[in-house]
C-alpha cells in the first residue's frame, strides 16, 4: 500500500528520533563505562608524599579505622636521620595532627618531649617545623601544659635568631598558649627582640609579634618593661594608612591596650619615669604625633580599622580626663587640641 509523500517523511522523522535516542543512551552509557573504568583503575597513593599520607589516613579514619600514620611518623623521628628528613617528618606529622583528630588525641605527653627536643636541632628548618608541629598539638587542650614547658626555649629562639619564618612560626606557638607567671622574667629580656621584630618589614612577623605584645600589655608586671622599651624614632609609621589593613588593626588595639593600662589606679600609683626614645615617649609623650596619624585613620578604607581608630581616640581622650577627674571623662576635654594645657 502506497504512503503520502508526508505520510513518507513523519516515519522518517520518528525513525531518525528513535536512533538519535538509543545513540544519545549509548553514548552515555559508554561515557559511564569510562569513568566507572578510569575509577578502578587510579594509581595507588604514593606513601612517601605527605599529601598522600594525609588522603590515605582521613579516608581510614573516616572508616573508623586507625590508620596508624601519625605513630609511625613519631616513631621514626627517634631514629638518626638528616636534618632534611626530620624536616619532611615533622611537617607530615603536622598535617596529620590536624587532620587526624582521633589520632592525634591519642598521642602522649613523651611525644611531645620528642617534638620539642627537635628545637635544639641545628638547622632552622628542622626547629620552625618543630614549632609548627607543637602549634598543632597545641589545639589538643591535654597537652597545652606539657607544650608550655618549652616556652622559654622558644623565647630564647626567636630573640638570638634573626629568621623570619622562624619568628613567625615561634609566635604562632606562643600566640596559642596562656604564658604562665615564670616565664615573665624571660619574657622582660627578650622584649627588645619582640619590639625589632615588630619594626621589621615581614607583615606576618610583625602581626604575630604585635598579637604578643598586646597579651603581655595587659599583664601589670610587664606593662611597664613594654612602655619603656626603646623604640625607632620612625615607630608612628606603623600607624600610617599606607600600612597592611590587617597589621595598623593589630597596632591600634596594641595602643589601646597601653594607654588604657597606664591610665588604671594600679599603674597611676607609681610614678614612672621613661627614656627619651622609649614606646611611651613615641605614643603618649609630649612631642608625639599619635593623634594626626589617628585621625587619618578614622576615614581608611577598612571599616574595623577606622572603628579601632576611634576606640585608641576615645582612649587618648579619657586618658587625659583621668589626671583631672579619675573617675570619669570629661567630654569637654580633648587630647586633640595643641596647645592646651592640662
Amino acid at each position: 500500500m502506497g504512503m503520502s509523500i508526508p505520510q513518507y517523511l513523519g516515519q522518517m522523522d520518528i525513525r531518525k528520533g528513535v536512533v538519535g535516542l538509543a545513540t544519545g543512551a549509548g553514548f552515555i552509557y559508554l561515557l559511564y563505562k569510562a569513568i566507572k573504568a578510569g575509577i578502578k583503575c587510579q594509581p595507588p597513593l604514593c606513601t612517601a608524599s605527605p599529601i598522600c599520607i594525609a588522603r590515605l589516613a582521613v579516608e581510614r579514619e573516616r572508616h573508623g579505622r586507625d590508620s596508624g600514620e601519625l605513630r609511625r611518623l613519631l616513631n621514626s623521628l627517634e631514629y638518626k636521620q638528616d636534618e632534611y628528613a626530620k624536616s619532611m617528618i615533622l611537617h607530615s606529622i603536622t598535617r596529620c595532627v590536624y587532620l587526624l583528630e582521633a589520632e592525634a588525641s591519642s598521642c602522649t605527653a613523651d611525644d611531645i618531649s620528642l617534638v620539642g627536643s627537635m628545637l635544639d636541632e641545628e638547622d632552622n628548618s628542622v626547629k620552625i617545623q618543630a614549632l609548627n608541629t607543637l602549634k598543632a598539638f597545641s589545639g589538643i587542650r591535654k597537652f597545652r601544659l606539657k607544650i608550655q614547658e618549652h616556652t622559654i626555649k622558644v623565647l630564647e629562639l626567636i630573640s638570638t635568631i634573626w629568621d623570619s619564618e622562624l619568628h613567625v612560626a615561634g609566635l604562632r606557638l606562643l600566640n596559642s598558649l596562656p604564658l604562665p607567671d615564670y616565664v615573665h622574667p624571660q619574657l622582660r629580656r627578650v622584649m627588645p627582640a619582640l619590639m625589632e621584630i615588630l619594626q621589621s618589614n615581614y607583615i606576618l612577623a610583625q602581626v604575630q609579634a604585635i598579637r604578643l605584645l598586646s597579651y603581655l600589655a595587659q599583664k601589670n608586671d610587664l606593662l611597664y618593661d613594654i612602655l619603656n622599651c626603646q623604640v625607632h624614632s620612625n615607630f608612628l609609621n606603623l600607624f600610617q594608612s599606607t600600612q597592611p589593613g590587617s597589621l595598623l588593626f593589630e597596632v591600634l588595639v596594641f595602643a589601646e591596650r597601653l594607654s588604657e593600662g597606664r591610665n588604671s589606679p594600679h599603674y597611676r600609683a607609681v610614678k614612672w619615669h621613661y627614656n627619651e626614645q622609649s614606646l611611651h615617649e613615641a605614643l603618649f609623650g609630649d612631642e608625639s604625633r599619635l593623634a594626626d596619624r589617628l585621625l587619618a585613620l578614622v576615614i581608611h578604607p577598612e571599616e574595623e580599622v577606622q572603628i579601632q581608630a576611634c576606640k585608641v581616640i576615645v582612649s587618648l581622650q579619657c586618658s587625659q580626663d583621668v589626671g583631672v577627674r579619675p573617675s570619669s571623662c570629661r567630654p569637654s576635654h580633648s587630647y586633640f587640641n595643641s596647645g592646651e594645657n592640662n
